[in-house]
């Protein structure tokens, strides 16, 4: 059997999956033996000045160095770093990088966002499969990426945008009329980009990934905690998601606080993240419906980047294309 570990290290969380391949009627699969996710927000003034804030490098590298102590526990046999936007972006990233492959033993991979669609787009159909064309968005703390396809991607693009890139740009001072309007006229500028590369008017269905989505479901499902079993595969509408966006947007500090799906670390940049993804979901819903294809609805999936990260070290990852619809 084999044993595998992922870490994805993003702009404000890194995570761990230690997993055991795993094959049902034939297609890989992954069985889960830890997880952990860690806001350490690396990606701390990056968008400004370029550089990794070195307070935030050691909150970093301290998680890096729990993470290969469960790896040596665990027993994993292959591990893969990734490290995403905010890492590409900073000029001294090789300080990073060294204290990594000290830790863990391994190198970290600067990925592209390229590769960071399609590692995501990977993930995504351990949790929902199926012959629909879906677009899968990854929308993280500094890059959002936008994959579309069903079995495979066939056409992908990663933008410089996200919650906590967002909320430094324009948020950071609250969240006044003027500031909205500049973060929602960025946003909509790069979704004009996003539309040559992306065919936006395709999907049948919406597939969210990561915190932001999460945190949204959980607002739009009413729940008072963070529940797995609820969130992972919810389907809502896109006008259910727009709602909820905007209530979170325009929430009280005290509100977000009592949010307990809501996690501290997140509760600064949650407005930013919701602003971006209220735009992506409103954006494919009006080019679905002029093409007379309206969109059918919003889904959240907790697999992810990290369980593409995990398929990718197993030799026949390529078999799970064509999983299995979710029931």
């Amino acid at each position: 059997m084999t044993r595998v570990a992922a870490i994805d290290c993003g702009t404000n969380t890194i995570r761990l999956l230690i997993a055991d391949a795993r094959y049902d009627d034939g297609r890989l699969g992954l069985e889960p033996v830890a997880r952990r996710n860690e806001i350490v927000r690396l990606g701390q003034g990056v968008d400004r000045t370029g550089r990794l804030d070195p307070a935030a490098l050691e909150r970093t590298l301290a998680v890096v160095e729990d993470y290969a102590a469960d790896c040596r526990a665990h027993g994993a046999q292959q591990r893969r770093f990734v490290a995403t936007s905010a890492t590409r972006d900073a000029d001294n990233r090789e300080e990073f990088i060294a204290g990594v492959r000290a830790a863990l033993g391994v190198d970290p991979e600067v990925i592209t966002g390229q590769e960071e669609a399609r590692l995501s787009f990977a993930g995504s159909l351990l949790g929902v499969g199926g012959n629909a064309e879906r677009l899968v968005v990854d929308l993280g703390g500094g890059s959002t990426e936008l994959v579309l396809g069903t079995g495979e991607p066939r056409a992908a693009i990663s933008l410089d945008v996200g919650s906590v890139r967002i909320t430094e740009r324009h948020l950071a001072g609250g969240v006044t009329p003027d500031a909205e309007a500049a973060a929602r006229a960025e946003v909509r500028a790069l979704l004009d980009e996003a539309a040559d590369a992306v065919d936006l008017s395709a999907p049948e269905r919406i597939v969210g990934l990561a915190g932001t989505v999460t945190t949204v479901t959980a607002h739009a499902l009413g729940l008072e905690a963070f529940e797995p079993e609820a969130i992972d595969g919810a389907e809502l509408s896109a006008e259910q998601v727009a709602a909820s966006c905007r209530a979170i947007l325009h929430s009280t500090p005290a509100q977000r606080e009592s949010w307990g799906y809501l996690a501290p670390g997140r509760r600064d940049v949650i407005a930013a993240g919701a602003l971006v993804w209220q735009e992506v979901v409103e954006r494919v819903a009006a080019e679905t419906s002029a093409a007379g294809r309206p969109l059918r609805g919003v889904i959240t999936s907790l697999h992810d980047i990290l369980d593409g990260i995990a398929l990718s070290l197993i030799e026949d990852a390529p078999a799970i294309e064509g999983a299995p619809a979710r029931p």
